[in-house]
């Protein structure tokens, strides 16, 4: 197994502090007993205690285990046994057999996932009702009907009235346009009309993101009303859009496709109520870019986060859709050791003919994948060799950018979202970098 790097690393911690914390501990000498193989890692940490922490790390999920009590996923422990890894100053020596207490979790883990494969396969497949299965379907669409119906005499009232009255409003407002949404069982489309609420009142470009998105709104309501007519992909692009579900069984019996996916970058947000995490994968056979969403809601934890710049033999169904398309892990995806560089750039100009194109056949998409060639990141903007420049999205990590590119010409993976860029991955003298 390569070595990762110190960046890839660093896309694991769940937060800023548990990093700068296992920063503080990637020296030999709390350390004992260490040790790797091509999938394990492990070693015992001196904590405050008598009894040093055991840690064990599966290189191939990756996956974490460390006796310490905290509750964070990957621990301070785990990361910085990693970084002393990275580090290859012979800390953490290759070994031809792991440690006792490491041996025995990666037993552990591989008789719990062969003990739900067998279970998966013998429990009973229950046959679906199709008059209550049909009932509940004609339920579900009486109740979207009315909703975009009265969402549409919304928006005509919204028009008519002038944009400019759209500033004047509380948030209540569009939280109560958007809590009806919910109820008509259309809570993507409530979410977009709470975010732009919030856009409305408190960004300086207000008027052009009110204006796109009354656009994007009456699209939906009209393809709504039209959507017998809709191909299976411009409908599967709608009913993501307005939030309705699909089974990830489904998911899996559909379109697939095998691949080396090369991991272009990933970034996550929490608003309080869901956490959300977005892969983006490139095959390298399939030149196709998707993403593969992950959610946690109340107590549950995100996935680990893949490693940007890895490579990830695998298997991938995609929802159904025309552009930016959702795809999940049929099987659980085995690393590749192959070196693969990240796709060539494109110029500001090309990126945004590229996404264009594809908001041309999904106008509903919230961003378009990008990667730009030769570009120089700034205090508040993306500039790319041509001069063309791109004002960097509220959330993006400026100083971390600056520091890591030093303002020099990079290529830069991100998303472009209307008018704004996230950076998500650059390329700084070969090496990729997640942010």
């Amino acid at each position: 197994m390569t070595r990762w790097t110190p960046a890839q690393v660093a896309g694991l911690a769940p937060d800023a502090s548990s990093l700068a914390a296992a920063r503080r501990l990637a020296r030999p000498g709390p350390w004992s007993d260490t040790g790797s193989t091509d999938v394990l890692v492990w070693g015992k940490c001196q904590g405050s205690g008598k009894t040093p922490y055991q840690v064990s790390v599966d290189l191939t999920g990756p996956a974490f285990r460390c006796s310490c009590p905290s509750r964070k996923f990957p621990c301070k422990h785990g990361l910085a046994l990693l970084l002393l890894w990275v580090d290859g100053a012979g800390s953490v020596a290759d070994a031809s057999e792991a440690a006792g207490f490491a041996q025995e979790w990666a037993a552990e883990r591989s008789a719990r996932a062969g003990a739900k494969a067998a279970g998966d396969a013998a429990r009973p497949t229950r046959t679906p009702d199709p008059a209550a299965a049909a009932k509940r379907l004609e339920e579900r669409l009486a109740l979207m009907d009315g909703g975009m119906d009265d969402f549409a005499r919304w928006l005509t009232d919204l028009a008519r009235s002038g944009t400019a009255s759209a500033r004047q409003q509380s948030y209540a407002w569009w939280d109560t346009t958007a809590a009806r949404l919910v109820d008509a069982q259309l809570p993507g489309l409530a979410d977009d009309v709470r975010s732009v609420g919030g856009a409305v009142s408190g960004r300086p470009d207000w008027a052009e993101r009110l204006l796109v998105a009354l656009g994007r709104w009456w699209t939906a309501t009209r393809a709504w009303a039209a959507r017998e007519s809709l191909g299976e992909a411009q409908l599967g692009d709608l009913r993501a859009y307005l939030g309705w579900t699909v089974s990830t069984e489904s998911v899996r019996r559909a379109d697939a496709v095998t691949d080396r996916w090369l991991v272009l970058g990933a970034h996550r947000t929490d608003d309080g109520r869901l956490q959300q995490q977005r892969t983006w994968l490139r095959g390298v056979a399939t030149g196709e870019t998707v993403q593969v969403l992950d959610f946690a809601a109340g107590g549950q934890v995100l996935p680990f986060a893949r490693i940007v710049g890895s490579c990830l033999d695998a298997t991938l169904a995609r929802y159904p859709g025309a552009a930016v398309r959702r795809a999940l892990f049929v099987d659980e995806p085995v690393v590749a050791d192959d070196d693969v560089r990240m796709p060539s750039g494109a110029s500001l100009e090309d990126a945004r003919w590229a996404a264009a194109a594809d908001w041309g056949l999904n106008p509903w998409a919230r961003r378009c994948p990008v990667v730009l060639s030769d570009a120089r990141i700034g205090l508040d903007r993306v500039v790319d060799a041509d001069g063309a420049s791109v004002a960097l999205a509220d959330d993006a990590d400026v100083w971390s950018l600056l520091a890591v590119t030093g303002g020099r010409p990079t290529q830069l993976f991100g998303e472009l979202e209307e008018s704004r860029l996230r950076p998500l991955t650059v390329v700084v003298d070969g090496e990729v970098l997640g942010l």
